[in-house]
């Protein structure tokens, strides 16, 4: 009789779970993910400035640093899942409970398009184009976001220099530490 310490991963077979998809999925990228996630969560909850100009809310926030690394560093689905997850749960854990399903939408389609720009093109001028598409999202994502939150199509005007401020501020501090670590990597 096996017990389910004895079966391996070729053993395993369903209709969602193959032998590949247990080969791809390995400890370290799980142990990666869930520590960009912290630090995304971490950086936008405790390092963070509410905006006195912005009517509805809002904050700059040191999020999208970690954002940023995870994407640039990990790829397109670390950068997603780090993103989308870690700033939801901040939205989820502190009273912006309605923004969390955009937020999560918003920030993993960020983390993607930086990653997948990025595990493609390397150097200076690529990071910046990745995070300038971020930014385009954000833009566009938020205003939609709070077009349907507040049922009014010229109030998100007011929040676009707010996220043009916070992806700034995000590129300004990770675009250093990316290259730091891009040159740490390479020389191992």
């Amino acid at each position: 009789m096996k017990t389910a310490a004895n079966v391996t991963s070729t053993e395993v077979t369903s209709k969602n779970v193959t032998t590949k998809n247990i080969e791809k999925v390995d400890i370290k990228s799980i142990v990666i993910c869930a520590m960009c996630i912290a630090l995304t969560y971490i950086a936008t909850a405790f390092i963070n400035i509410r905006l006195p100009f912005q009517a509805n809310g809002g904050l700059v926030h040191l999020g999208n640093v970690s954002l940023f690394i995870a994407a640039v560093l990990f790829g397109k689905k670390t950068g997603a899942i780090a993103g989308g997850i870690g700033m939801a749960l901040f939205d989820l854990l502190s009273g912006w409970v309605l923004w969390a399903p955009f937020t999560l939408v918003i920030v993993g389609c960020m983390g993607f398009v930086v990653g997948k720009i990025t595990e493609k093109h390397k150097g200076l001028g690529w990071i910046l184009l990745a995070v300038f598409c971020a930014l385009l999202i954000k833009i566009g994502g938020y205003y939609i976001a709070e077009g349907i939150i507040y049922g009014n199509w010229i109030a998100p005007v007011a929040s676009i220099p707010g996220n043009i401020v916070q992806i700034v501020v995000g590129a300004v501090i990770a675009v250093p530490v990316i290259e730091v670590l891009n040159k740490v990597i390479v020389e191992k």
